[in-house]
């Protein structure tokens, strides 16, 4: 099988006009090459650059921080560089931060989903080069769920929050080298900015095409048939159903301890819902939401990922299961990933239409009209910031 060579190999291949370049860059637990050997060892092993900082995203530079846990700023015990956080204080490089740099370098994995709050950082770290004059680096990896293929709604900027901050798909089917393409140029930022493409990579391959290595990117995001529910079964966050969060099957085990699980696969199976089947099941969660209690629910199953749409799926769980029991099913309540006010459900879904027609009793599939006219206008933005073929 042929190896798709990742943005970092590609950067350490051919240094090109970064040569001599006083670097930070942006990392987590999943930014290693082909041998498994982290970015930053990487980068420092090499002469073309001098690497002077390092600078974490959601749940820290070494991927153990739970979610919404704020990390801190530190040394980094293996170079002794200074590791600042972009989950706690602030979640933006300050000019503190970007002193001594010229260039501010992104290696992270995303998932694909317009809730992964690492695309919001990559947001966040082009707002503040361009308004400190400093150049920024994407160092592109592949899009583990597919370039070919969109999912759910766009994103209402009046409900924009770091699980959301630019009109995305919920599955946007693009790299994080070509959403910074996008942002640049639909947020008419002046930033020097450059994306190092992938070698060998096609829009259609699944992950396991490329022969990279999968390292989580998150503590709940062990495996890739965690990613692929993803885009679905975050959505879970904003109610007080278990989205699995301490259990080995995280987003693909929903349930909670007053929910018959027998009947919600029954009523979900009736979906006839494609690319997927729903297994009645109990667990009980270690931590996070109903910890130590016996959770009554389902086991989602992809069954052909090609087929399968998420963001549909786990909104007509939510709508069964509120049917269920009414008066036990809840939303989540703010504060959530920064905003105070707003119903995490809602900015989840970057918008009040789904929770609406849920609480009104109405099938989700009563917006599907909508949903495809949103996409299709996405697929046409999309398509000028597309680097990869088909």
């Amino acid at each position: 099988m042929k190896r798709v060579r990742s943005g970092l190999e590609e950067l350490l291949a051919h240094p090109g006009a970064l040569r001599g370049a006083r670097l930070g860059l942006i990392a987590h637990a999943a930014s290693v090459g082909t041998d498994l050997r982290h970015a930053t060892s990487r980068l420092r092993a090499s002469r073309a650059f001098t690497l002077t900082a390092l600078f974490g995203p959601e749940h820290g530079i070494h991927g153990g921080a739970q979610d919404l846990v704020e990390v801190g700023h530190s040394r980094d015990p293996a170079t002794q560089l200074p590791v600042f956080s972009l989950y706690g204080a602030t979640r933006r490089p300050t000019p503190r931060m970007l002193r001594g740099l010229d260039t501010l370098v992104f290696d992270l994995q995303d998932v694909g989903a317009r809730y992964y709050t690492f695309i919001s950082t990559l947001l966040h770290a082009m707002e503040a080069c361009a308004a400190q004059g400093r150049r920024l680096v994407v160092l592109d990896r592949p899009n583990p769920i597919g370039g070919d293929q969109l999912d759910g709604n766009v994103l209402d900027p009046a409900f924009r929050s770091f699980v959301g901050l630019h009109p995305l798909a919920v599955r946007h089917g693009m790299t994080v080298g070509e959403l910074a393409l996008m942002f640049r140029a639909e947020r008419s930022l002046a930033l020097d900015l450059r994306v190092v493409p992938m070698r060998g990579y096609r829009r259609s391959m699944s992950f396991e095409d490329t022969g990279l290595p999968w390292v989580m990117p998150s503590p709940n995001m062990p495996s890739l048939d965690t990613a692929w529910v993803y885009p679905g079964g975050c959505l879970l966050e904003g109610t007080n159903l278990s989205e699995g969060r301490g259990t080995t099957r995280p987003f693909e085990l929903a349930g909670a301890p007053w929910l018959d699980g027998d009947r919600l696969a029954r009523d979900l199976e009736a979906e006839r819902l494609p690319g997927v089947a729903f297994r009645a099941c109990r667990f009980v969660p270690s931590f996070h939401k109903h910890a130590g209690r016996s959770c009554g629910g389902v086991q989602v199953h992809v069954t052909d990922r090609r087929g399968f749409r998420a963001f549909l799926t786990y909104l007509l769980l939510l709508h069964h299961a509120r049917r269920q029991e009414p008066r036990r099913f809840a939303w989540r309540q703010p504060p959530y990933e920064y905003e105070t006010r707003k119903l995490p459900i809602d900015i989840l879904c970057g918008g009040d239409r789904e929770r609406l027609a849920l609480e009104a009793g109405v099938s989700p599939r009563r917006l599907l009209p909508r949903w495809r006219r949103e996409l299709r206008d996405f697929g046409r933005r999309r398509s000028a910031f597309l680097l990869y073929p088909e």
